[in-house]
């Protein structure tokens, strides 16, 4: 029979080995998500976004890796949403926020694209539809983040917006965020400024 203290000792190197292993292997499945995260601090957008869609399709090809990976998981996709927003791709941000984790805020970047697309929107009725779905969107993500004040700022902002649009549905695109300011009453003072 073995002593104790060698089956004890046999018993934690096998364990270090597997261990070591598994760290090895873990490192290997998240070097896209790395070289992601590297060519993004560079500012080599597109480069990470290719890693990005390297580290997601390996997340789809094993269902299993999104739950015990689920904090690279959300990482990757948070990023892949930033990247599209801020490149304009605003069409593939929302079809990215469909399949992203809600800890990668989808509704937010969907709401922020849905709100892009308005701004740019020519014709009125389109126009009210996209800020309608980003009302919607940015309405899930305050639910989702009730503590994130920016996203309620969003959400209030877009909110108002829609209602003004609602009343004034011809405004121009490049007048929109002025019918967010109260206009002075015929006839009214002037407000006397004040510093």
């Amino acid at each position: 029979m073995i002593p104790l203290a060698r089956w004890a000792g046999a018993t934690a190197m096998v364990l270090t080995l597997l261990s070591g292993c598994a760290a090895i292997a873990c490192a290997r499945w998240m070097r896209p998500a790395a070289d992601g995260d590297a060519a993004l601090a560079d500012g080599r957008y597109e480069t990470a976004l290719a890693s990005y869609a390297d580290a997601e399709a390996r997340f789809d090809r094993v269902a299993a890796a999104r739950e015990l990976f689920a904090g690279g998981y959300s990482h990757v996709m948070a990023n892949t949403l930033w990247i599209l927003f801020r490149l304009q791709r605003y069409d593939e941000t929302i079809d990215a926020a469909g399949r992203a984790p809600e800890s990668a805020l989808p509704h937010f970047w969907s709401g922020c694209a849905f709100f892009e697309k308005a701004r740019g929107e020519q014709k009125p009725d389109p126009r009210l539809g996209w800020l309608t779905r980003a009302e919607e969107e940015f309405r899930r993500a305050v639910e989702a983040a009730p503590a994130d004040w920016d996203t309620k700022y969003d959400f209030e902002l877009v909110t108002k917006l829609a209602a003004e649009l609602r009343r004034q549905p011809k405004a121009p695109p490049n007048q929109l965020m002025q019918l967010l300011r109260p206009q002075p009453r015929p006839g009214a003072k002037p407000v006397k400024r004040v510093g």
